[in-house]
């Protein structure tokens, strides 16, 4: 791809990763963007770099527009690899005058590549570098979501380059918000945000605040993955605004694994409970459907009802994998009950009722077991637990 001007004299020299399908354990069928900006102006300032891999892409895409060397400076916004893979390179060929970082940014930097002679120049939030025509200013976003995290604000043009805020792991030809399909824009952003910046709501939260108290004035957004804001950059900001206080629906989020189906039998019947309670529901089997996927799901959920059958008197792994992976992103409450057909042991359920104990859910009675395959009467429990499940989601969230 070549470059693409975003506002007059700034150009996107990123790369796009049609490619990458995993993320550290997010799912990426769609792909991924590393987005690089290049502003020129009395000097010239390249705002982060790329995944190594596509180093020579960057390179290629800023010759197009000025010459490497005459980059002045360079602004790291954040040292994760993906945008901070190629910067050794970059440096070597561009030998900037400075290359700006928040605190931890610094420390970040010589930890990941043993520098000593990178000319690095700290800035916190309320510091300001003059370019000739345009001012950047910074803000630390300390844990959105490392610790070296800040954005930069272009003051001339209202533009937030916000690194890994409001981003998409989505990879396409269109840069721009208003040139891809809303619903789908919205959806990528959502599950970016579930399965990544859940922890940090707390955080996002304050952050929003502080903008908004600060009357910053933004035009545009342009995060280092992903498509830019130009329409409506506060559409997102209203969304992770909404996503950080983690507002749920009517909704329930059911999700089993079964070695002989008989805990999808299970599942099947609960599910006709909570449609007979009128709440809207999502069914999804782990043989399936990947943990992230049903984490977005989870993002405006009131409840999880999960099952699994057990073996070697433990929960399934493919369960397991998904408790273990909802327990880092440290979800809100949640109404919860646990399932699952057992041969002699059915320590399943009673380790998933824990598991949801120690992140705070309100679990529903002890969970719904059944020893080999169930019968009528066991499938009526099931789905009386599926109406009782969606009465307490109709009550409203958990506290």
């Amino acid at each position: 791809m070549t470059p693409v001007r975003i506002k007059p004299n700034l150009y996107w020299v990123g790369a796009v990763d049609w490619n990458v399908r995993d993320f550290h354990g997010y799912s990426t069928p769609a792909g991924s963007t590393y987005n690089a900006y290049l502003l020129l102006d009395e000097k010239t300032v390249l705002f982060d770099t790329v995944k190594k891999p596509f180093a020579k892409d960057l390179v290629t895409k800023i010759s197009e527009i000025v010459e490497p060397e005459r980059i002045d400076y360079i602004v790291v916004n954040h040292v994760e690899l993906d945008h901070s893979g190629a910067l050794p390179e970059i440096v070597s060929l561009v030998k900037p005058e400075k290359i700006f970082c928040s605190p931890n940014g610094k420390k970040a930097l010589l930890a990941h590549f043993h520098i000593d002679d990178w000319p690095i120049e700290v800035v916190q939030t309320g510091s300001k570098i003059s370019l000739g025509s345009r001012t950047i200013s910074f803000i630390e976003t300390r844990m959105l979501h490392w610790p070296d995290s800040m954005f930069s604000y272009i003051e001339e043009d209202a533009l937030l380059i916000s690194q890994d805020a409001f981003g998409q792991h989505w990879a396409t030809s269109e840069r721009f918000d208003d040139e891809v399909d809303e619903s789908e824009l919205m959806y990528q952003s959502a599950k970016y945000y579930a399965n990544i910046l859940l922890p940090y709501s707390p955080l996002v939260q304050k952050l929003i605040a502080q903008i908004r108290e600060a009357g910053l004035r933004i035009d545009m957004i342009a995060p280092d993955h992903g498509l830019i804001w130009r329409s409506n950059p506060e559409k997102i900001i209203n969304a992770w605004e909404r996503w950080s206080r983690q507002e749920t629906s009517e909704k329930a989020v059911l999700v089993y694994d079964t070695m002989w189906q008989s805990t999808e039998l299970m599942a099947r019947a609960i599910a006709d409970g909570l449609q007979q309670a009128g709440i809207s529901y999502r069914v999804m089997s782990l043989s399936n459907v990947h943990r992230s996927d049903v984490v977005t799901e989870l993002l405006d959920s009131r409840s999880l009802v999960l099952g699994s059958s057990t073996i070697n008197n433990q929960m399934l792994p493919r369960v397991a994998d998904l408790l273990c992976y909802l327990k880092g992103l440290r979800p809100g409450p949640k109404i919860a009950a646990a399932f699952g057909s057992y041969g002699w042991g059915g320590e399943a359920v009673k380790q998933i009722n824990a598991a949801f104990e120690e992140m705070k859910f309100q679990v529903v009675d002890e969970g719904l077991r059944v020893q080999y395959v169930p019968t009528g009467d066991d499938l009526k429990k099931c789905v009386d637990l599926g109406r009782k499940i969606g009465a307490l989601v109709r009550q409203g969230a958990p506290a």
